[in-house]
Protein backbone atom coordinates (compact mmCIF):
# COMPACT_ATOMS: atom_id res chain seq x y z
CA UNK A 1 0.00 0.00 0.00
CA UNK A 2 1.52 3.65 -1.13
CA UNK A 3 1.89 5.37 2.04
CA UNK A 4 -0.61 8.32 1.96
CA UNK A 5 -0.55 10.95 4.35
CA UNK A 6 -2.58 14.05 4.42
CA UNK A 7 -2.22 15.14 7.91
CA UNK A 8 0.03 17.94 8.94
CA UNK A 9 -0.62 18.37 12.27
CA UNK A 10 -2.54 16.77 15.56
CA UNK A 11 -4.80 18.12 17.97
CA UNK A 12 -3.93 16.59 21.71
CA UNK A 13 -7.42 16.03 23.36
CA UNK A 14 -5.31 16.72 26.38
CA UNK A 15 -5.70 14.74 30.28
CA UNK A 16 -9.40 16.64 31.22
CA UNK A 17 -12.05 19.06 29.24
CA UNK A 18 -13.01 21.13 32.61
CA UNK A 19 -11.44 24.46 32.49
CA UNK A 20 -11.52 25.34 36.55
CA UNK A 21 -9.56 21.35 36.41
CA UNK A 22 -7.28 22.28 33.70
CA UNK A 23 -6.28 25.33 35.66
CA UNK A 24 -5.14 23.58 38.49
CA UNK A 25 -3.55 20.89 36.65
CA UNK A 26 -1.63 23.62 35.05
CA UNK A 27 -0.20 24.84 38.81
CA UNK A 28 0.48 21.27 39.70
CA UNK A 29 2.29 20.04 36.58
CA UNK A 30 4.28 23.82 36.52
CA UNK A 31 5.17 22.92 40.55
CA UNK A 32 5.88 18.79 39.66
CA UNK A 33 8.23 19.98 36.73
CA UNK A 34 10.31 22.72 38.91
CA UNK A 35 10.15 20.14 41.67
CA UNK A 36 12.17 17.78 38.99
CA UNK A 37 14.72 20.05 38.15
CA UNK A 38 15.18 21.71 41.39
CA UNK A 39 15.35 17.88 43.37
CA UNK A 40 18.17 16.41 40.17
CA UNK A 41 19.99 19.29 40.19
CA UNK A 42 20.32 19.18 44.17
CA UNK A 43 21.35 15.48 43.69
CA UNK A 44 23.58 16.09 40.17
CA UNK A 45 25.10 19.12 42.16
CA UNK A 46 25.76 16.62 45.30
CA UNK A 47 27.05 13.98 43.43
CA UNK A 48 29.72 16.05 41.11
CA UNK A 49 31.20 18.28 44.22
CA UNK A 50 31.81 15.12 46.08
CA UNK A 51 33.74 11.97 46.26
CA UNK A 52 30.68 9.93 45.19
CA UNK A 53 31.31 10.14 41.69
CA UNK A 54 33.96 8.37 41.68
CA UNK A 55 31.37 5.01 42.90
CA UNK A 56 29.64 3.39 40.52
CA UNK A 57 26.19 3.28 41.78
CA UNK A 58 26.15 6.98 42.17
CA UNK A 59 27.84 7.34 39.35
CA UNK A 60 24.60 5.66 37.66
CA UNK A 61 22.53 7.26 39.73
CA UNK A 62 24.15 10.91 38.49
CA UNK A 63 22.78 9.82 34.64
CA UNK A 64 19.53 8.64 35.85
CA UNK A 65 18.85 11.92 36.99
CA UNK A 66 20.30 13.27 33.64
CA UNK A 67 17.57 11.02 32.09
CA UNK A 68 14.75 12.22 34.65
CA UNK A 69 15.16 16.15 33.53
CA UNK A 70 15.68 15.51 30.33
CA UNK A 71 12.74 13.07 29.77
CA UNK A 72 10.62 15.27 32.00
CA UNK A 73 11.57 18.21 29.68
CA UNK A 74 10.44 16.33 26.55
CA UNK A 75 6.56 16.12 27.63
CA UNK A 76 5.96 18.34 30.48
CA UNK A 77 6.31 22.28 29.60
CA UNK A 78 4.67 21.27 26.14
CA UNK A 79 2.02 19.24 28.62
CA UNK A 80 1.79 23.00 30.75
CA UNK A 81 1.43 25.30 27.80
CA UNK A 82 -0.89 23.19 26.08
CA UNK A 83 -3.34 23.49 29.53
CA UNK A 84 -2.94 27.06 29.68
CA UNK A 85 -3.38 27.31 25.70
CA UNK A 86 -7.15 27.51 23.46
CA UNK A 87 -5.83 25.24 20.82
CA UNK A 88 -3.27 22.13 21.61
CA UNK A 89 -1.78 21.25 18.13
CA UNK A 90 1.29 19.88 17.53
CA UNK A 91 2.85 19.81 13.56
CA UNK A 92 3.54 16.13 12.45
CA UNK A 93 7.36 16.80 12.42
CA UNK A 94 7.28 18.12 16.65
CA UNK A 95 4.85 14.91 17.36
CA UNK A 96 7.36 12.56 15.56
CA UNK A 97 10.40 14.33 17.44
CA UNK A 98 8.85 13.67 20.53
CA UNK A 99 8.19 10.31 19.69
CA UNK A 100 11.53 9.52 19.05
CA UNK A 101 13.23 11.48 21.64
CA UNK A 102 10.85 10.17 24.50
CA UNK A 103 11.21 6.45 23.83
CA UNK A 104 15.60 7.09 23.38
CA UNK A 105 15.48 8.71 26.56
CA UNK A 106 12.95 6.14 28.40
CA UNK A 107 15.11 3.15 26.51
CA UNK A 108 18.03 4.66 28.25
CA UNK A 109 16.60 4.98 31.69
CA UNK A 110 15.44 1.53 31.27
CA UNK A 111 18.83 0.35 30.58
CA UNK A 112 20.88 2.20 32.96
CA UNK A 113 17.71 1.25 35.90
CA UNK A 114 19.04 -2.45 35.08
CA UNK A 115 22.64 -1.46 35.40
CA UNK A 116 21.85 -0.24 38.83
CA UNK A 117 20.27 -3.44 39.50
CA UNK A 118 23.55 -5.29 37.97
CA UNK A 119 25.73 -2.57 40.17
CA UNK A 120 24.05 -3.73 43.24
CA UNK A 121 23.97 -7.31 42.82
CA UNK A 122 28.04 -7.35 42.09
CA UNK A 123 28.22 -5.25 45.24
CA UNK A 124 25.99 -7.19 47.74
CA UNK A 125 26.95 -11.26 46.21
CA UNK A 126 30.79 -10.52 45.13
CA UNK A 127 32.05 -7.73 47.35
CA UNK A 128 35.50 -8.63 47.38
CA UNK A 129 35.33 -8.05 43.16
CA UNK A 130 33.35 -5.52 43.39
CA UNK A 131 36.37 -2.74 42.59
CA UNK A 132 37.70 -4.93 39.55
CA UNK A 133 33.82 -5.83 37.58
CA UNK A 134 31.97 -2.33 38.20
CA UNK A 135 35.49 -0.19 37.41
CA UNK A 136 34.90 3.18 35.47
CA UNK A 137 35.25 1.81 32.46
CA UNK A 138 32.65 -0.61 32.79
CA UNK A 139 30.15 1.74 33.82
CA UNK A 140 30.75 3.81 30.82
CA UNK A 141 30.41 0.67 28.47
CA UNK A 142 27.08 0.28 30.24
CA UNK A 143 26.02 4.03 29.93
CA UNK A 144 26.95 3.51 25.85
CA UNK A 145 25.43 0.16 25.70
CA UNK A 146 22.10 1.87 27.17
CA UNK A 147 22.56 4.72 24.60
CA UNK A 148 22.80 1.98 21.94
CA UNK A 149 19.43 -0.12 22.89
CA UNK A 150 17.62 3.53 23.56
CA UNK A 151 18.86 4.63 19.50
CA UNK A 152 17.97 1.51 18.38
CA UNK A 153 14.50 1.01 19.65
CA UNK A 154 13.41 4.42 19.28
CA UNK A 155 14.89 4.83 15.32
CA UNK A 156 13.36 1.56 14.58
CA UNK A 157 9.57 2.49 15.97
CA UNK A 158 10.08 6.15 14.48
CA UNK A 159 10.81 4.31 10.53
CA UNK A 160 7.37 1.91 11.64
CA UNK A 161 5.39 5.46 12.57
CA UNK A 162 6.85 7.20 9.39
CA UNK A 163 5.54 4.50 7.14
CA UNK A 164 1.90 4.57 8.28
CA UNK A 165 -0.57 6.76 6.36
CA UNK A 166 -2.48 8.96 8.20
CA UNK A 167 -5.47 10.19 6.38
CA UNK A 168 -7.35 11.72 9.21
CA UNK A 169 -8.86 12.18 11.76
CA UNK A 170 -6.11 14.12 13.41
CA UNK A 171 -7.21 14.64 17.25
CA UNK A 172 -5.11 12.28 19.63
CA UNK A 173 -6.99 11.30 22.94
CA UNK A 174 -3.88 11.71 25.20
CA UNK A 175 -1.45 14.72 26.07
CA UNK A 176 2.15 13.49 23.89
CA UNK A 177 2.68 11.49 20.79
CA UNK A 178 2.94 7.93 21.55
CA UNK A 179 2.90 4.31 19.53
CA UNK A 180 -0.35 3.80 21.47
CA UNK A 181 -2.06 7.13 20.07
CA UNK A 182 -2.09 6.36 16.75
CA UNK A 183 -4.30 3.06 16.92
CA UNK A 184 -7.16 4.85 15.79
CA UNK A 185 -5.55 7.43 13.21
CA UNK A 186 -3.99 5.46 10.57
CA UNK A 187 -6.30 4.88 7.38
CA UNK A 188 -8.14 1.78 7.89
CA UNK A 189 -5.86 -0.90 6.73
CA UNK A 190 -5.11 -4.45 8.31
CA UNK A 191 -2.07 -4.33 7.24
CA UNK A 192 -1.33 -1.39 8.70
CA UNK A 193 -2.39 -1.80 11.68
CA UNK A 194 -0.87 -5.28 12.34
CA UNK A 195 2.46 -3.82 11.86
CA UNK A 196 1.74 -1.02 14.71
CA UNK A 197 0.88 -3.62 16.71
CA UNK A 198 4.01 -5.63 15.93
CA UNK A 199 5.68 -2.47 17.03
CA UNK A 200 3.81 -2.38 20.12
CA UNK A 201 4.53 -5.74 20.98
CA UNK A 202 8.03 -5.31 20.65
CA UNK A 203 8.15 -2.35 23.25
CA UNK A 204 6.41 -5.02 25.05
CA UNK A 205 8.63 -7.88 24.94
CA UNK A 206 11.53 -4.94 25.68
CA UNK A 207 9.86 -3.86 28.87
CA UNK A 208 8.56 -7.70 30.22
CA UNK A 209 11.95 -8.74 29.44
CA UNK A 210 14.09 -6.00 31.39
CA UNK A 211 11.57 -6.01 34.48
CA UNK A 212 12.05 -10.05 34.74
CA UNK A 213 15.95 -9.13 35.04
CA UNK A 214 15.52 -6.79 37.43
CA UNK A 215 12.62 -9.05 39.41
CA UNK A 216 15.02 -12.00 39.13
CA UNK A 217 17.88 -9.76 40.73
CA UNK A 218 16.50 -8.74 43.36
CA UNK A 219 15.13 -12.00 44.33
CA UNK A 220 18.55 -13.35 44.29
CA UNK A 221 19.89 -10.23 46.33
CA UNK A 222 17.35 -10.97 48.69
CA UNK A 223 17.56 -14.22 49.67
CA UNK A 224 21.29 -14.54 49.90
CA UNK A 225 20.41 -11.25 52.51
CA UNK A 226 19.57 -13.91 54.88
CA UNK A 227 23.19 -15.01 55.99
CA UNK A 228 24.12 -11.41 56.30
CA UNK A 229 24.64 -9.71 59.97
CA UNK A 230 22.29 -7.66 60.82
CA UNK A 231 24.01 -4.35 59.83
CA UNK A 232 24.81 -5.44 56.60
CA UNK A 233 21.72 -6.16 55.81
CA UNK A 234 20.36 -3.06 57.25
CA UNK A 235 22.70 -1.07 54.79
CA UNK A 236 22.15 -3.37 52.15
CA UNK A 237 17.97 -2.84 51.99
CA UNK A 238 18.90 0.46 51.96
CA UNK A 239 19.88 0.94 48.85
CA UNK A 240 18.19 -1.80 47.19
CA UNK A 241 14.63 -0.79 48.68
CA UNK A 242 15.17 2.76 47.07
CA UNK A 243 15.53 1.31 43.86
CA UNK A 244 12.97 -1.16 43.67
CA UNK A 245 10.91 1.95 44.40
CA UNK A 246 12.19 3.36 41.52
CA UNK A 247 12.11 0.53 39.13
CA UNK A 248 8.45 0.20 40.38
CA UNK A 249 7.08 4.12 39.94
CA UNK A 250 8.23 3.36 36.42
CA UNK A 251 7.60 0.31 35.10
CA UNK A 252 4.48 -0.98 36.39
CA UNK A 253 2.40 1.97 34.76
CA UNK A 254 4.31 0.96 31.48
CA UNK A 255 3.34 -2.11 31.66
CA UNK A 256 0.22 -1.76 32.04
CA UNK A 257 -0.09 0.37 29.41
CA UNK A 258 1.55 -1.21 26.51
CA UNK A 259 0.68 -4.87 27.81
CA UNK A 260 -3.32 -4.24 28.07
CA UNK A 261 -4.84 -4.14 24.54
CA UNK A 262 -5.85 -0.50 23.37
CA UNK A 263 -9.38 0.60 24.40
CA UNK A 264 -11.38 3.92 25.72
CA UNK A 265 -11.63 2.04 28.83
CA UNK A 266 -7.93 2.10 29.80
CA UNK A 267 -6.33 4.96 30.99
CA UNK A 268 -3.77 5.45 29.44
CA UNK A 269 -3.20 9.26 29.51
CA UNK A 270 -3.75 9.02 33.09
CA UNK A 271 -1.08 6.51 33.92
CA UNK A 272 1.38 7.91 31.89
CA UNK A 273 1.40 11.13 34.00
CA UNK A 274 2.80 8.43 36.53
CA UNK A 275 6.29 7.69 34.34
CA UNK A 276 6.45 11.22 32.50
CA UNK A 277 6.01 13.11 35.84
CA UNK A 278 5.71 11.78 39.11
CA UNK A 279 8.32 9.34 39.10
CA UNK A 280 11.04 11.67 37.70
CA UNK A 281 9.51 14.01 40.54
CA UNK A 282 10.10 11.49 43.13
CA UNK A 283 13.14 9.83 42.14
CA UNK A 284 15.80 12.18 44.02
CA UNK A 285 13.38 12.36 47.00
CA UNK A 286 13.25 8.31 47.41
CA UNK A 287 17.34 8.33 46.92
CA UNK A 288 18.08 11.05 49.26
CA UNK A 289 15.56 10.36 52.14
CA UNK A 290 16.62 6.26 51.99
CA UNK A 291 20.10 6.50 51.70
CA UNK A 292 22.20 7.35 54.94
CA UNK A 293 25.60 8.09 53.02
CA UNK A 294 23.46 10.85 50.34
CA UNK A 295 22.23 12.34 53.69
CA UNK A 296 25.13 13.05 54.83
CA UNK A 297 27.32 13.74 51.53
CA UNK A 298 24.20 16.29 51.35
CA UNK A 299 24.46 18.27 54.62
CA UNK A 300 28.07 18.87 54.19
CA UNK A 301 28.57 19.92 50.91
CA UNK A 302 25.74 22.29 51.34
CA UNK A 303 26.94 23.72 54.57
CA UNK A 304 30.25 24.31 52.03
CA UNK A 305 27.97 25.90 50.16
CA UNK A 306 26.21 28.40 52.44
CA UNK A 307 29.14 28.64 54.59
CA UNK A 308 31.38 30.28 51.36
CA UNK A 309 28.34 32.49 50.90
CA UNK A 310 28.16 33.87 54.84
CA UNK A 311 31.92 34.74 54.06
Amino acid sequence: MENQNNVTEFVFIGLWCNKQVELLLFLFFLLCYLTVLMGNFIILLTITCNHLMQQPMYYLFCHLSLMDVSYTSTVVPRLIRDLAATRRNISYNDCMTQLFTAHLLAGVEIFILVSMSFDRYVAILKPLHYVVIMNRQRCDMLIALAWAVGFGHSIALLLVILSLPFCGPNQIDHYLCDVRTFFKLVCEDIHVVNILMIANSGMVVVLVFFFFVLLVSYIIILYNLRSYSSARRKKALSTCSSHIMVVALFFVPCIYIYVLPAGSENKDKEMSVLYTVIAPMLNPLIYILRNMEMKVTMRKVWSKVIHSELK
